[in-house]
């Protein structure tokens, strides 16, 4: 089971990440390392008691540049995860356990959009998404550890 110190110390080591590897190897000739690496699951275990969601990749564009490509990256990981957290038993854990990739995934968008662009509005929206979304994370992530020691 996790505690909150192990929950968080793995929120904080996975924020930070946006590239999964079949996004990655699916998009050759794109560079994926600008955006942290592989994304792993943060879901604790009460997510998966309805079993995990079986992986459905996104077709992705050969075409794309890197800068969509690393926005789209990591969308596979948050749908697989944003399913395997909806099947949870309980539908109040469900829902927060779908709701923890669904933030991930808008974390790793705006820090695609902060690597690569320049619109001074859009870099200050991207940033406050990543602060909001990044500490109610950490509330849920808090929450699902006191239900999953009911």
């Amino acid at each position: 089971m996790h505690t909150f110190k192990t929950a968080l110390l793995t929120f904080a080591l996975l924020a930070g990440t946006a590239a999964s590897s079949s996004a990655q190897d699916a998009m050759p000739g794109h560079d994926m390392s600008a955006m942290g690496g592989e994304v792993a699951s943060i879901l604790p275990e009460i997510c998966k008691s309805g079993g995990e969601a079986p992986m459905m990749p996104m077709a992705m564009d050969p075409d794309m540049d890197q800068a969509h490509a690393d926005m789209m990256a990591g969308m596979d990981a948050m749908n697989r995860d944003m399913m395997t957290g909806a099947k949870a038993d309980d539908i109040d854990v469900a829902f927060v356990c779908g709701m923890i990739p669904h933030h991930q995934g808008a974390i790793n968008m705006a820090k695609a959009e902060l690597a690569h662009r320049d619109d001074e509005w859009a870099k200050a929206m991207a940033q406050k998404v990543v602060d909001t979304q990044e500490a109610e994370i950490v509330e849920m992530l808090a929450w699902l550890e006191e239900q999953a020691a009911k």
